[in-house]
């Protein structure tokens, strides 16, 4: 799995614009992978959450219909051959900045709330996620609260 990112990341490192195509491509395929691991957390990955997922996808990448099918693919495939999101989040810790993190732990909890209630296999995935991108217990329940103020929950 990681194979995959490597060789994103070391295809032509001397072409700056190049480079910085397969950084947002892999940053984008990590963040997918989070978001539709989080969806499947409680086995029941809903419609809903799909365009939530689509949703989330298009304001923060900018991308086209067909463009998210083939991320949805791109990911999945991670997903499958990867060991844990350790792989995921270690690319966004290298590319992102704290800021950019938080903002993905938003966008978990605007994911986990789509159906207005928080199911505890959900919480304890973006606990781990946000462990994992070293995202403070504090700034995890700040971006929760954000999110449910936001939502009107």
């Amino acid at each position: 799995m990681l194979d995959f990112f490597k060789e994103i990341f070391s295809n032509n490192k001397n072409n700056k614009q190049s480079t910085e195509h397969d950084d947002n491509k892999a940053i984008q395929i990590a963040s997918c992978a989070l978001f539709l691991e989080l969806a499947n957390a409680d086995d029941d990955f809903s419609d809903e959450e799909r365009k939530r997922i689509i949703e989330l996808m298009k304001a923060n990448f900018k991308l086209t219909d067909e463009e998210i099918d083939k991320l949805f693919e791109l990911s999945q495939q991670q997903i499958e051959k990867s060991v844990s999101a350790y792989e995921f989040t270690e690319i966004i810790n290298e590319k992102l900045s704290e800021e950019e993190k938080y903002e993905i732990v938003k966008n978990l909890w605007r994911l986990a709330y789509v159906d207005k209630k928080l199911d505890k296999y959900e919480d304890y995935y973006i606990r781990k996620i946000s462990n994992n991108l070293h995202i403070s217990n504090q700034d995890r329940i700040a971006a929760k609260l954000e999110v449910k103020k936001e939502l009107n929950l």
